[in-house]
């Protein structure tokens, strides 16, 4: 991690580290469900748009190389591309393999008997063009309950990928085959397993601090006020996963309906960013949602201390 800080008075140090404010939201328009990762030295954003169903038929992306003015890259994906896919592309997850980026999505808020669910797309640049890589949902079926939507592709220690996902108040977990293009059982026989933790509703995220699985999920209802992050720690992928508290929601002064999240670690350093939408105070439709990072951090036992929203979000630039 690089700090860009120069030899000034505090005064001026005080007045340039204002000056290079990033301002949330992070990047105009609504959007919502984002996933935060570093590709190539820079930061990406990867939102779901957010708007009526039927008008969810792309996906935008977002790059930075500080944390403070971003790029955008449109339609990097659209159901042009994915032929089954008709409307409601949410939730991209995403992840770099070999030379290789993938993007995992849900499409058609898909019931049972529907055509829809969770596919893969694949690119050779972060920003696109992805295209279709099965041609059909890797997961199209109702399992354990679980809606196939909100998707987070997880890479183990041991190099082996795993997929969290589900909507309806059910998450389940797969294992990835290394091309991405099945699903393996796991040593029982079984393919999938749920993992729902208490008071879990969708948008599951892991990552692991101190060799400790770090699993988070979205609370409430995602249209509402009362959306927000809660989260568990485990010794395994796997779970149990009991779950600890709230680590954010809303605040009456800031914004409403906070949830959906992913995490940013700088490289090289033990400092973390909640990446996730937010509903404007004054705001009551259930799609205007920004997307927002501000600071996560943890106590010295290791939990992770409640996430103060802001609107001046990150406060420095911070160069990957």
């Amino acid at each position: 991690m690089k700090y860009i800080l120069y030899p000034l008075t505090a005064l001026a140090l005080c007045f340039s580290q204002a000056a290079h404010a990033q301002k949330n939201p992070v990047f105009p328009g609504w959007y919502a469900d984002p996933e935060g990762i570093i590709y190539n030295n820079k930061y990406w954003v990867f939102p779901t748009y957010s708007a009526a169903y039927e008008d969810q038929i792309f996906i935008d992306a977002f790059s930075s190389k500080d944390l403070i003015k971003w790029v955008k890259h449109p339609r990097i994906i659209d159901t042009a591309a994915v032929k089954w896919a008709k409307k409601a592309m949410w939730a991209p997850s995403v992840i770099q393999k070999d030379d290789k980026y993938y993007l995992f999505f849900a499409a058609n808020d898909v019931h049972e008997g529907e055509i829809g669910g969770i596919g893969v797309s694949v690119a050779d640049k972060p920003e696109g063009p992805y295209r279709d890589l099965l041609g059909k949902p890797l997961i199209n079926e109702i399992v354990n309950g679980a809606q196939p939507i909100d998707q987070f592709v997880f890479k183990d220690k041991d190099g082996q990928y795993y997929m969290f996902y589900g909507g309806w108040k059910h998450c389940n977990v797969v294992k990835l085959s290394a091309d991405f293009k099945k699903l393996l059982p796991f040593e029982d026989g079984t393919i999938y397993k749920e993992v729902t933790p208490e008071d879990y509703v969708e948008g599951p995220f892991m990552f692991i601090r101190d060799n400790k699985y770090y699993f988070m999920w979205s609370e409430g209802g995602w249209g509402g006020p009362d959306y927000k992050v809660a989260y568990a720690i485990s010794d395994s992928p796997l779970g149990p996963f009991k779950r600890i508290g709230t680590i954010l929601e809303q605040d009456p002064t800031i914004a409403i309906g906070a949830g959906h999240h992913s995490v940013i670690k700088v490289p090289n350093a033990d400092k973390y960013y909640i990446v996730y939408h937010r509903r404007p105070l004054g705001k009551t439709g259930a799609n205007e949602r920004e997307t927002c990072i501000d600071e996560m951090t943890f106590d010295e036992q290791g939990f992770i201390k409640p996430v103060k929203m802001t609107f001046e979000g990150v406060k420095y630039p911070l160069v990957p």
